[in-house]
């Protein structure tokens, strides 16, 4: 067997095993993919009304609208949390160190987690839309391709996040810091676009929130969904950010593997 080959064998294995982690222990999904379904249901049935009516008058439906499409990058950063977790665990009981001495692929262990992450994420994805079709979300101006589109750009950030997730996970000493170290991947879309518009923010914030990695891809995935202007900047700005933090994290998580293990 080639080296490609055997590199993609311990990898499917890597991930077979990290699936099979995750459905042993759901419940530390569970509680992390809770977190955008409770914030989807809070503020369009608690504040629905009161913030269509400050964005234009409009009704609940047109905010479900509004506010569906952020919380499916909410629900990716929220799912990540959960790999910078088990990454961290694999470190500090010793299976990271184990696999180092055994004959496998390297680079296999932690892209089986990403791979990994990224179909728990999609998963996750689905499953809060789900719930906002369930509550009156509607995309009937998209067309397959933006379709198409909106979902290529769901597994770019998620697999950019995850990347970060791994690395964050792999220099956090224990389970509870990597949670702490990835809790911003929860917090940035609360200072996003993803539940009011930029014109409604304060101006010396606005910039904070407009070219944060969240805001640009929250504006693409909405216009993509829901027919509207997504602007140039958006869209570049997104990619841009999806890439950027995609190569980041996978040179800090393979540098950050490959040292010395911890004493």
């Amino acid at each position: 067997m080639t080296a490609a080959g055997l590199a993609v064998r311990d990898t499917m294995t890597m991930l077979r095993r990290n699936l099979l982690h995750a459905r042993r222990y759901p419940s530390l999904t569970l509680n992390l993919l809770l977190t955008p379904i409770m914030l989807l249901l809070l503020f369009v049935y608690v504040f629905g009304d009161t913030m269509s009516a400050g964005m234009g008058g409009g009704d609940r439906s047109d905010y479900i609208a509004y506010v569906v499409p952020g919380l499916l990058l909410m629900t990716i950063g929220s799912t990540v949390v959960g790999t910078a977790v088990s990454v961290s665990n694999d470190m500090t009981e010793g299976i990271m160190a184990r696999f180092r001495t055994m004959a496998i692929h390297r680079g296999s262990v932690i892209t089986g987690h990403v791979i990994g992450s990224v179909l728990q994420s999609v998963l996750s994805v689905v499953l809060v839309g789900a719930v906002g079709v369930a509550i009156g979300f509607r995309s009937t101006d998209a067309t397959v391709l933006e379709w198409l589109a909106a979902f290529g750009l769901l597994v770019l950030f998620a697999s950019a996040l995850t990347w970060i997730a791994v690395g964050m996970g792999l220099v956090s000493p224990n389970a509870e810091a990597a949670s702490n170290n990835a809790t911003p991947l929860i917090l940035l879309p609360l200072l996003s676009s993803a539940f009011v518009p930029l014109d409604a923010m304060p101006g010396w914030f606005r910039p904070v929130a407009e070219y944060q990695p969240f805001t640009p891809a929250i504006e693409t995935l909405r216009g993509l969904l829901l027919g509207s202007e997504i602007g140039t900047q958006n869209a570049v700005l997104a990619v841009a950010w999806c890439l950027g933090l995609t190569v980041l994290g996978y040179r800090w998580s393979r540098a950050t593997f490959n040292r010395e293990p911890r004493r």
